[in-house]
């Protein structure tokens, strides 16, 4: 059987990977399955997510938000604990293991830490992945957090840096300037050209050389 398509969207929370991947399942023939960071937090049991839980709590352990007043720019900062690393590995292998058996996905996630891309590296070390950054300004990611349910302000500037500290993609889509559908068009087109081109060197293999 022939591994699946890989597309991994990577972008701070709000920037609009979600409605992209959307866009995108519709506009390709064959099926994608939209594989969210999302689906697998909301997944942890309550009492390992956290809000500014204490050292040493299950929040901590797991999945903790963390307000960070006392910086120029407040932000609210993102913690994965040791649980909450551990279940990162285990959807990060769950994400090979559905390419593995023939399924194209849509990658859906947020490096918020360098070890975090180290570990996608070898994981899809075997695999072919479009890798796209997903970006947005700042001022426009703030407004669309104050206008959502559920985010706390200053998300999004908390990994701003972080997110896109390695740099190298194979096709970047500012979600400001361009509608879903304008964006999800421009990574189809880049799809099409990263499977005929069998010669190019992909981001992932340029990372994974660093």
């Amino acid at each position: 059987m022939e591994p699946g398509s890989i597309i991994f969207l990577n972008g701070t929370s709000s920037a609009g990977k979600t409605t992209l991947a959307y866009s995108l399942q519709e506009m390709l023939s064959e099926p994608y399955l939209h594989i969210a960071l999302d689906q697998f937090r909301d997944g942890l049991p309550a009492k390992f997510r956290g809000l500014n839980a204490a050292s040493g709590t299950n929040g901590a352990l797991g999945l903790n938000v963390v307000p960070v007043p006392d910086k120029d720019v407040p932000y609210t900062d993102i913690k994965f604990g040791p649980q909450g690393k551990q279940m990162l590995k285990g959807m990060r292998r769950a994400m090979a293991s559905m390419v593995e058996a023939g399924n194209n996905i849509i990658i859906d996630d947020i490096i918020l830490e360098a070890d975090f891309l180290d570990d996608y590296l070898t994981v899809f070390k075997p695999y072919r992945v479009l890798f796209v950054g997903v970006t947005c300004p700042k001022n426009v990611i703030n407004a669309r957090e104050s206008s959502r349910p559920g985010r706390f302000p200053g998300t999004a500037v908390g990994h701003f840096e972080t997110c896109h500290a390695h740099k190298i993609y194979d096709i970047k889509v500012d979600t400001s300037l361009l509608s879903p559908i304008e964006c999800a068009k421009a990574i189809f087109d880049r799809l099409l050209e990263f499977r005929s081109d069998q010669a190019y060197i992909s981001a992932f293999h340029r990372l994974e050389q660093e």
